[in-house]
C-alpha cells in the first residue's frame, strides 16, 4: 500500500484581468486562485513555489520563491489554504504548471505537484 503520509491536493481557477492587461502591446494577465488540501495523514508546511509559465510561443518564465502571497500555510490533515495571485504572459493563451515544496512534521521534505492549467482570455478558444 503507498504511503498517504505526504499528499497534497492542489486545485486552479483562472480569470483573465482585462483592466490589468494591454493586449496591444502583448500584455495578458491573469489571476489565479490555488486552494492547497493537506491529503495526507500528517501536517506539512508549504516552504517555497516553484512555477514554470509558458506563453503561446513557448517563451518560459520560471518563478521561485519563498512561500505564497507572503505566506507559509501549515496544514494539518484535511486543512485547505486559498490564496490569489497572478502573473503576465505575452500571448492570450498559456499554461501554468509547477511544484510546492513541503516539510511534513516529521521533517521529511516532499514536493506538491501542481498539475498544469490553462490561462486563457476568454473568446480566444473555440
Amino acid at each position: 500500500m503507498a504511503d498517504k503520509k505526504y499528499e497534497i491536493s492542489v486545485a486552479a481557477r483562472t480569470a483573465f484581468i482585462p483592466e490589468q492587461s494591454d493586449v496591444d502591446s502583448g500584455r495578458y494577465v491573469f489571476a489565479y486562485t490555488i486552494t492547497i488540501t493537506n491529503t495526507g495523514t500528517l501536517p506539512a508546511q508549504l516552504i517555497s513555489r516553484h512555477w514554470i509559465i509558458t506563453d503561446a510561443n513557448n517563451q518560459v518564465q520560471e518563478v521561485r520563491g519563498l512561500g505564497v502571497v507572503g505566506e507559509q500555510p501549515y496544514l494539518r490533515p484535511n486543512e485547505s489554504f486559498q490564496y490569489t495571485s497572478g502573473t503576465a504572459i505575452a500571448t492570450p493563451v498559456g499554461t501554468m504548471r509547477g511544484s510546492y515544496q513541503m516539510v511534513a512534521e516529521d521533517g521529511a521534505q516532499f514536493d506538491a505537484p501542481i498539475t498544469e492549467f490553462t490561462l486563457s482570455m476568454p473568446r480566444v478558444l473555440h
